[in-house]
């Protein structure tokens, strides 16, 4: 299994309600991809700039192919990112 956490920054607090949306959009879209055991998008309490991602993908393949999908090319790439700073951490799922 493939982890990630994704922590976005939005630069703009003017843009906090768009990437909301797009990333609402962009969940429910990667949800439905096959491989995709867990994407889910937090939205802070105390930084309303700040979210997380958190995204569990069967394999690296799975990965490899939401990263060619709707959600990926059409929203978080060309949408979200240019309004936001990110941080990605690979991480292990402890037992």
């Amino acid at each position: 299994m493939i982890c990630m956490n994704i922590v976005l920054q939005v630069k703009q607090a003017a843009d906090v309600e768009t990437v909301r949306a797009l990333l609402t959009d962009a969940m429910r879209k990667s949800r439905q991809e096959p491989g995709c055991e867990r994407f889910d998008v937090y939205h802070s309490q105390t930084d309303a700039s700040r979210f997380t991602l958190v995204e569990h993908w069967a394999s690296q393949e799975a990965l490899d192919a939401h990263r060619l999908a709707e959600a990926y090319t059409t929203i978080y790439k060309p949408q979200v990112i240019p309004l936001v700073d990110r941080e990605g951490h690979p991480v292990t799922l402890l037992d």
